[in-house]
């Protein structure tokens, strides 16, 4: 068995924000139970315990929500303690990753993050005025002055975290004005992901919608601001951009949504229900239970559903591209099924405008 990458939601989908486009929330309404509350130490042990025993030179544990911080700090002392005690034989290299709103975190938690070596995950959609608009918390009061306490703190206890941002309808016309005030934060390790329309329903038809053609122009625009820091000796991590720089270069990229295929994850959500992936977290996705089934018998329905193999059927529009050896037709989610049972991204129209604008740049970076 290769290395296990699971994302544990322990505290399913529930949340102290309630942000415009959480592809989550979709998600939740979209099967026969929406919340599986909160995980039981039961259930954390059982599934730590498997994938440990499982995996082979490495472990990937990351936690998501939802909003993680619910489920409260000692639950994740448990978690390492519990990895701690089923690791000792094996001795696996083990990672730990955390995303959260940022709303929650306090010195208690960065202490414990720091001491065991947590990678943090922020959610921040730029500026106050793009972030704010979409990002709140139920009351509807914005978020955007406490997150930006939050990284203060993660910075004073020298915590590597970096910042994730939404790009949508509101942060797509922003992106110099969000790259701008970055730079002046200092946030130097930065992911941009395009925003969600609700899963099965047509594309584009909601007020924070991306359009193809926004997501193009804002991503020529985000690399030559980045390539301009790049040339000046400011060394920025995009991770998008990286991954182009990579692939170039003949390296596999880490990001799923630039292999051209889905990789093997383990989703699990906090009743111990498991899933292929965080955007298929619904009942026909459904690959068992790691509470009474097996890893094996959970890679088994993985087969048998084809999850991975639909990832591998291409328009024949994609397959004559000159730029799918580095697009590779995006992430799944974002495809749109065409007649013939292929399929054709979403945004298509973006990757195009972005590799015909920055190739020669992405080329040199490589070189």
């Amino acid at each position: 068995m290769p290395p296990i990458s699971t994302l544990i939601k322990p505290a399913s989908g529930n949340c102290n924000m309630t942000c415009d486009y959480c592809f989550y929330c979709d998600e939740q309404s979209k099967r026969q139970q929406a919340s599986y509350g909160m995980m039981s130490e039961e259930t954390l042990e059982n599934l730590l315990r498997k994938i440990i025993y499982r995996a082979e030179g490495s472990c990937s544990i990351a936690f998501q929500g939802g909003e993680p911080t619910l489920c409260g700090l000692n639950f994740y002392k448990k978690a390492v303690a519990l990895v701690q005690q089923y690791n000792h034989e094996k001795q696996l290299q083990i990672s730990y990753a955390f995303q959260t709103n940022g709303t929650n975190i306090t010195e208690e938690w960065c202490r414990f993050f720091k001491q065991n070596n947590f990678l943090v995950g922020i959610s921040l959609d730029g500026t106050w005025k793009t972030h704010d608009k979409y990002r709140h918390f139920r009351s509807g009061e914005g978020t955007f002055d406490r997150v930006l306490e939050t990284c203060k703190m993660l910075d004073t206890y020298q915590i590597p975290y970096n910042i994730l941002t939404v790009v949508n309808a509101a942060t797509a016309r922003e992106v110099r004005q969000i790259y701008k005030f970055y730079h002046k934060k200092g946030f130097d390790y930065q992911q941009y992901i395009p925003c969600l329309d609700p899963v099965f329903e047509e594309q584009g038809q909601m007020p924070y919608s991306l359009s193809p053609k926004a997501y193009g122009t804002f991503l020529v625009e985000l690399f030559q601001l980045w390539h301009e820091d790049y040339k000046n000796g400011h060394e920025v991590f995009i991770r998008q951009f990286d991954n182009y720089a990579g692939i170039l270069k003949g390296y596999l990229p880490e990001a799923c949504d630039q292999r051209g295929c889905c990789g093997i994850q383990y989703v699990i959500e906090a009743d111990g229900s498991v899933y292929p992936c965080d955007f298929y977290v619904l009942d026909p996705y459904y690959l068992g239970n790691i509470n009474r089934s097996s890893l094996q018998e959970m890679d088994e329905k993985r087969q048998e559903l084809g999850f991975l193999e639909e990832s591998f059927k291409l328009s024949e529009k994609c397959r004559q591209c000159p730029y799918l050896g580095l697009c590779r037709n995006g992430c799944q989610r974002n495809r749109i099924k065409c007649s013939d049972g292929t399929y054709q991204n979403y945004f298509c129209e973006s990757y195009q405008m972005f590799f015909e604008s920055c190739m020669e740049q992405l080329k040199e970076l490589a070189r």
